[in-house]
């Protein structure tokens, strides 16, 4: 069982690859690869997509600058339909359009728009960086033993409005609704970075890496 951790020089990987590594082994998740090689994507059994920056530089260094890399991601998770994380801008990416600078498309696998945040309380400042209690909507595989109330660490400007509220499984409370997870068959984006989330983010990428769509 290899898990493809996917690096497209989008953020510093090393707290994610512990994560993913220390939670594989504890649940016999198989092996867990740091890679940008389109072959290891293909031949890996899960993919996980991070990102961190702004979306139109995230996405022109994968669909672009990578195309190959890129293709072989659309493959696994589109053709193929192996089980898909994407966190953080890895998420956003999941979009229909991403309108952060410019309106740049998103790979079009859940509907919806990634929008500034606007948060109802001029208080709460912009980013939304820290901890926010999650508010789950949804019932999935992925999110078992995590509720209402547990903890997610973020980091972000842009959220993820999805056309069909079936798609967001949870979200946070900052000044109105912001979008934390979004699902759809095989695929999971959450917002928040899993590996930093403690004992919720490390539950999620146990579930993750036994997950069978």
């Amino acid at each position: 069982m290899l898990t493809a951790l996917v690096d497209y020089d989008s953020g510093n990987l090393h707290s994610a690859e512990k994560a993913f590594q220390r939670m594989a082994r504890e649940g016999d998740g198989g092996v867990v690869r740091v890679t940008s090689d389109p072959d290891d994507v293909r031949r890996a059994d899960r993919i996980v997509l991070p990102g961190d920056g702004a979306f139109p530089a995230c996405r022109r260094a994968l669909m672009q600058d990578r195309a190959a890399l890129y293709e072989a991601i659309v493959e696994a998770a589109t053709v193929d339909a192996k089980p898909f994380m994407g966190i953080c801008v890895g998420m956003q990416m999941m979009a229909t359009l991403g309108r952060e600078y410019s309106d740049t498309p998103g790979f079009g696998w859940i509907d919806g728009e990634i929008t500034l945040i606007a948060p109802a309380d001029p208080k709460l400042k912009v980013p939304h960086m820290g901890w926010n209690d999650l508010v789950i909507e949804g019932v999935h595989p992925v999110l078992a033993g995590v509720e209402t109330g547990h903890h997610a660490y973020f980091v972000h400007s842009y959220q993820f409005g999805v056309t069909d509220l079936s798609h967001r499984m949870a979200h946070v409370d900052y000044g109105g609704e912001v979008t934390a997870i979004v699902a759809r068959d095989n695929m999971i984006g959450t917002q928040f970075h899993p590996e930093k989330s403690q004992s919720t983010g490390l539950r999620l990428i146990s579930n993750f890496l036994t997950w069978r769509p």
